[in-house]
């Protein structure tokens, strides 16, 4: 379970697994500090939150892909057209647990 940290604002959501288990979460905004590795330099990052519940890569599969080593979501590759970055724009905000951020170099 993901659980609030200091005074940053957390909310609660309610995710269906991979297993097909439905878990409660608290989370808050992806942090550029917790950014998954593998992520390519740019805009568009995959923090720790991250389930693995494939919501982005299915949307967004150009952009987004597994880590299978562990488990997560990395952005393979930054957007560079308004279209492209309105898929991930939708990408980010279809996140059950608040993992894409978009305020990366």
């Amino acid at each position: 379970m993901i659980r609030r940290v200091g005074s940053e604002p957390a909310r609660s959501a309610l995710v269906l697994t991979n297993d097909g288990e439905v878990a409660h979460y608290e989370v808050l905004m992806a942090n550029i500090e917790d950014k998954n590795e593998g992520c390519v330099p740019g805009k568009f990052y995959v923090d720790n939150q991250c389930i693995d519940c494939d919501v982005c890569r299915e949307m967004a599969p150009d952009f987004f892909a597994r880590d299978d080593d562990n488990g997560v979501t990395i952005v393979i590759k930054q957007p560079t057209t308004d279209e492209e970055i309105a898929l991930c724009e939708e990408a980010k905000g279809s996140c059950p647990v608040d993992a894409i951020g978009d305020d990366g170099e």
